[in-house]
């Protein structure tokens, strides 16, 4: 099969295109023929080595080992079965839940030994993945690439919301609206939970489709009093942050947030470092969450709200898998919006 490898840590001349066998599922794994397969910053950290250290950066302590098949958002069709696998399961469409864990029902995200498909496994990246059968789950909508969008995303933003207990009618602020993860907070935000959405983006050209998606009001982060317009079209400080961005909205966030506001953050795409004065969160009574994927049972919710029709796909781009480097490439450039895919 073809498959897109990376072969260490650096940047995209890491990444080639490879002819490898097969793999062989194992007796509780399916062999899955990928139709689609999302872009995520996850894979493109990893391969710059942005989870930590250049010798060592991955989900897991002792790093990445190479070469690897990136790639965690996947849709298509079981086409083998592994020896403790029910036959009935071939042929069917499926979506694959994106990380292995040992932990306790509903603290499977926060396990020592969760391991991520794309970085601790061979990933999409690929015409073919093997992956344990009880993490594969039926699709929820009729199209590959649709299904494909949501998996890390989607699972990252409902964990977002669920964490910040949004209740109807509070007001959220999302960063990076334009984005995979950002897009998605603002439907589940604004069409699941019942919120008003103040999205924040950098290009007003997209504020139409923003608010189709559920927000609001859109505003542009390269304002020079965005705090200020955060407070004039809310009519007051708001209730939640939930950022991707980091250190850009970093201050822009604690200042517009209401005593007792909530700020969770799951990306840093705009700086992973930043100056805190702990005075605005002790004197403003703000809690602060720490937010990456989420649990099976939320995963399950968010399938079955996309299902629903509450949640829509947002795709931007497709390329072939032979030119993962310039999707890469392209998954990095500012003003996109929704989601970039490769399609074996």
């Amino acid at each position: 099969m073809k498959a897109v490898q990376v072969t260490g840590y650096g940047d995209v001349d890491k990444l080639k295109v490879v002819d490898i066998p097969v793999p062989e599922p194992r007796e509780n794994e399916v062999l899955v023929k990928v139709e689609a397969c999302a872009i995520n910053n996850t894979e493109i950290w990893m391969r710059e080595g942005a989870y930590g250290t250049d010798s060592k950066s991955g989900w897991r302590p002792e790093g990445v080992q190479f070469p690897r098949t990136p790639g965690s958002d996947i849709t298509g069709k079981i086409v083998k079965v592994g020896k403790l696998v029910d036959d009935s399961l071939l042929g069917k469409d499926v979506v694959l839940f994106p990380f292995t864990s040992s932990g306790e029902k509903g603290s499977e995200h926060i396990s020592l030994d969760m391991s991520f498909i794309g970085s601790e496994y061979d990933g999409g990246y690929a015409e073919y993945v093997v992956w344990p059968a009880e993490l594969c789950f039926d699709m929820p909508l009729p199209s590959y690439s649709e299904s494909a969008v949501f998996s890390v995303s989607g699972l990252t933003a409902w964990h977002m919301v669920k964490q910040i207990q949004v209740q109807p009618g509070e007001t959220i602020m999302v960063t990076g609206a334009n984005g995979g993860v950002g897009s998605l907070n603002v439907q589940i935000a604004s069409k699941v939970f019942g919120a008003k959405v103040i999205a924040i983006l950098g290009n007003l050209d997209s504020e139409a489709k923003m608010r189709e998606l559920g927000a609001t009001h859109v505003l542009s982060y390269k304002s020079d009093s965005l705090s200020k317009e955060i407070l004039e079209v809310n009519g007051g400080p708001i209730d939640s942050v939930l950022d991707v961005v980091g250190d850009a909205l970093f201050s822009t966030s604690l200042e517009v947030l209401k005593n007792g506001g909530k700020f969770c953050i799951s990306g840093s795409a705009g700086g992973q470092k930043t100056n805190l004065d702990f005075r605005k969160l002790y004197l403003k009574h703000i809690t602060m969450y720490g937010s990456v994927l989420g649990t099976r049972a939320e995963f399950k919710e968010m399938l079955n709200a996309i299902s629903e029709g509450k949640i829509k796909p947002v795709i931007d781009k497709t390329f072939p898998l032979e030119e993962a480097k310039e999707a890469q490439v392209y998954f990095k450039n500012k003003g996109k919006l929704g989601k970039i895919l490769l399609l074996p």
